[in-house]
């Protein structure tokens, strides 16, 4: 669970230097170029079969832990006890359905449209002409409110998902895990600010060309 975790925070990485492409100002045309290269390089398509794979691990171990450890324990302690574990630690499996939700949403509105699953939108001239659908969705304030809060929600589950990858691979120690820590806050809060912006470009400063 923890590499199949690790390699989707590299992929997050990744996903948002391409997205942030779209708001270059040239009307999409890099993000165009962009989109044309992923879904054009045979490699890239190998990775998005492991990618896949790597999202279903990760959902599906997330369950099991999370039977696993309600079967451990199914009647709950008649006082909560004071821990030092974190409330992002608690809430992880919470936070994870939230992110599922998004995940489904997500798909539905660009990937499954590229498949030939969903229906082409109007204002696409092709199926991997993301560039205009997203900005009609972006414009949406319910659509681009869903993604904001999803991705706050993302921040919460990265910023412990970040350090407990490392505890779960061993790499747990009094010198480094602090440093750890740190760079796990800043990762998510990079991840989670760098998602936010685009909707709230959309909705605010996007000018349509013409």
């Amino acid at each position: 669970m923890a590499l199949a975790g690790m390699f989707l925070m590299l992929f997050l990485i990744s996903h948002l230097i391409t997205n942030l492409l779209m708001l270059a100002g040239d009307g999409g045309a890099a993000f165009r170029n962009a989109v044309s290269f992923l879904t054009a390089n045979p490699v890239i398509k190998i990775v998005e079969y492991v990618l896949f794979a790597a999202f279903l691990i990760h959902i599906i171990l997330g369950f099991v832990l999370q039977l696993h450890n309600h079967y451990a324990r199914p009647v709950k302690y008649r006082k909560s006890l004071r821990t030092d574990t974190s409330p992002f630690s608690r809430y992880m499996f919470h936070t994870g359905i939230i992110i599922l939700i998004f995940l489904v949403i997500h798909l539905v509105n660009f990937f499954f449209i590229r498949l030939g699953i969903a229906p082409l939108p109007d204002v696409a001239t092709d199926r991997h002409d993301f560039f205009p659908v997203a900005v009609k969705l972006f414009e949406n304030p319910w659509y681009s409110a869903i993604y904001l809060v999803s991705f706050i929600f993302l921040g919460f589950h990265l910023q412990h998902a970040f350090q407990s990858s490392f505890q779960s691979l061993g790499l747990n120690h009094t010198k480094y895990t602090p440093a750890i820590k740190v760079i796990g806050t800043i990762y998510a809060i990079a991840i989670s600010v760098g998602f936010a912006i685009i909707p709230v470009y959309f909705l605010f400063f996007y000018n349509p060309p013409g």
